[in-house]
């Protein structure tokens, strides 16, 4: 798609917005979705190099193998999992470590509290953002 010049001195109705603004839409929906099968590709070859690498760093018992082309590290990653939310919460709040959770707000859960104590202000640390946005949907059949 060429590139377009937007608007060049002209007032446009709300009409030619809206339909300027579905056809970019669409393009980049179509650029995206060309983008992601390019790059899914490219990734599982990625995962069958690393999968042949570390069979050969596990074969030699090798945490690194240096090549002149580039080095092979072999490390070992960590992911900590929770399937008792409630005991954690509950070893977080009589340990005192709330450092082992993350720092960010649920904006959905916040929403909700906020809404039903709003008249006690939010609070310490918390500020509140707003701005429109707008949204534009195709017309149903």
């Amino acid at each position: 798609m060429e590139q377009l010049e937007l608007f060049p001195g002209s007032e446009l109705t709300l009409d030619a917005y809206v339909s300027t603004f579905l056809v970019i839409r669409s393009e980049r929906e179509r650029l995206l979705r060309e983008y992601e099968t390019a790059d899914s590709a490219l990734k599982n070859d990625m995962e069958e190099l690393k999968a042949a690498m570390l069979a050969k760093c596990n074969e030699i018992n090798a945490d690194s193998i240096k090549t002149p082309l580039g080095t092979v590290i072999r490390s070992m990653k960590e992911r900590y999992t929770c399937n008792d939310w409630d005991g954690f919460y509950k070893f977080v709040l009589e340990n005192e470590v709330p450092q082992l959770l993350e720092k960010r707000i649920h904006q959905g859960n916040f929403k909700q509290y906020y809404t039903e104590t709003q008249a006690e202000g939010l609070p310490p640390g918390v500020n509140v953002m707003r701005e429109f946005d707008i949204t534009v949907r195709k017309p149903s059949n």
